[in-house]
């Protein structure tokens, strides 16, 4: 792996590597690579078709052999082997996580984006991608019923994304609690929300008990009507209340808060408003299902990203501001090297707004796909996989050895395997020896000190004869294990 290369040979690989010949048959192949994997996306998954499993060691030893191996001329072996070693989210099979089954025009943008390699925290650096970016976050904060005031950024990432809105909140907070002792400073969130708020708190440097949890309904959604009980509780300990987020839905199960009683709690008090849309946001793209938004309007900040119901690839999520000037107090530095005025509103420099300066433009993925298809893509999309998800809860109340943790509210379902007190170790054992036999590829959570199965619907090629051989496979499996 390691030679001593000469200046001559140096010079030759320069060439070589910059080729254009050798670029074009590479991307061809490459191309037919990734089209028959498409074409074997519309079958039904057999063994081994969406995860291939191999323990930590087994993978460690793989490509520990093949970095020590002479070098090749050619990638395609080597982009091969990282298929066939990675899990295949365009899988009918692939039901897991929260992570998009990328629509294939991506890959194209994909290519463009690490060709250009252009930075976007400076206009010179990322002309097309700023104004991109600035439509597509202005259309989107339209959606939500922000008003033309509104802005929004592009970041890296919902845990960057929600970071990113809690530092506004608390920029703005000023305006209606003064100056307060910094460690007063506290948030209120629902008990299911995402980990990232509260990683976010942390890295502000304020202390984990003054982020204030609220408990969640048998739905797991937040009960609104104990907000102003444990607000006058935390005044009562000397607590500034600067922020309350909504969850949008929620990580582990998929329950959306009531927005609208969150939001008047929120206008009542004088505190900022942040929604976390990041998985369930654009069912605001949907008349079906957008009713669980109601009151997203009263946000101060929204984050939704990309890269799930959105069919972009990782990491793309928007970061939308009800105020221009409130979100940008959030990052207020000086840098003359890039831009010579901090205070200016210079929607062209996006490094004023997001963590990042050498930032990717991912906006060109998103800004692809709307003007391909526009936002009945989008509709059509969470139509049929939050429709799914409910069909696939009448399959799970048809069969006696299943049950639910609760009625589904979006594309999440947890479900689970009935066996008494054996419960949660039969869960927990089927799930390891499901992604063994490879058909299928599924989760698990703890709802409540209990183990679930989770299934995330996010491939709008599943189809319902997928879900129900899932839960025979399921059954066999734990048949074999002489349970149920």
């Amino acid at each position: 792996m390691f030679q001593n290369i000469t200046t001559t040979t140096m010079e030759d690989l320069i060439t070589k590597a910059y080729e254009p010949e050798s670029f074009r048959a590479e991307a061809q192949q490459l191309v037919e690579l990734l089209a028959t994997e498409l074409e074997k996306a519309h079958s039904a998954p057999q063994k081994k078709d969406t995860i291939n499993w191999e323990s930590p060691a087994e993978q460690l030893a793989y490509w520990q052999n093949d970095f020590n191996s002479p070098l090749v001329d050619n990638p395609l072996e080597l982009f091969r082997s990282v298929m066939s070693r990675s899990v295949n989210l365009h899988s009918r099979g692939y039901i897991g996580h929260q992570t998009s089954t990328t629509l294939p025009v991506t890959t194209l943008t994909s290519a463009l984006i690490s060709f250009l390699n252009n930075g976007m925290a400076v206009y010179e650096m990322g002309m097309a991608g700023n104004a991109m970016e600035k439509i597509v976050t202005g259309y989107m904060a339209a959606q939500f019923g922000f008003g033309e005031d509104a802005s929004g950024i592009v970041t890296s990432g919902g845990t960057l994304g929600n970071l990113t809105a809690l530092l506004a909140a608390r920029a703005a907070l000023s305006n209606v609690l003064g100056k307060p002792e910094y460690r007063q400073l506290a948030i209120m969130v629902s008990e299911e929300a995402h980990y990232s708020i509260e990683r976010a708190v942390r890295i502000m440097g304020l202390p984990p008990e003054n982020i204030i949890k609220i408990p969640v309904n048998n739905r797991f959604q937040m009960r609104t009507e104990m907000l102003e009980d444990h607000y006058r509780d935390a005044i009562a300990k000397g607590k500034k209340v600067f922020c309350i987020v909504g969850c949008a839905c929620s990580t582990s199960i998929g329950a959306y808060d009531d927005l609208d009683a969150i939001g008047g709690f929120a206008q009542k008090q004088g505190i900022w408003f942040h929604v976390d849309g990041a998985h369930g946001a654009p069912v605001i793209f949907s008349p079906v299902y957008k009713h669980l938004l109601r009151g997203i309007e009263k946000a101060d900040s929204v984050m939704v990203d990309f890269h799930k119901m959105m069919m972009a690839p990782s990491l793309s999520t928007a970061v939308l501001f009800k105020s221009a000037r409130q979100a940008g107090k959030t990052f207020l530095q000086k840098a003359e090297y890039l831009w010579q005025d901090q205070q200016a509103d210079e929607w062209y420099n996006s490094g004023k707004q997001t963590f990042e300066c050498t930032k990717p433009m991912t906006i060109l993925h998103t800004y692809t796909i709307m003007r391909l298809y526009g936002d009945s893509l989008y509709q059509q999309h969470i139509d049929k996989l939050y429709g799914m998800a409910q069909e696939f809860a009448r399959m799970v109340h048809q069969h006696e050895n299943f049950e639910l943790a609760c009625e589904p509210q979006s594309n999440i379902v947890c479900f689970r395997l009935k066996a008494g007190a054996d419960s949660n170790e039969l869960n927990r054992d089927v799930l390891q020896r499901l992604i063994e036999d490879g058909r299928f590829y599924i989760v698990g959570t703890t709802i409540k000190k209990d183990f679930y199965l989770r299934i995330t619907l996010m491939n709008p090629l599943t189809q319902k004869d997928d879900l129900e051989q899932l839960l025979q496979v399921i059954e066999d499996l734990a048949m074999s294990n002489a349970v149920i």
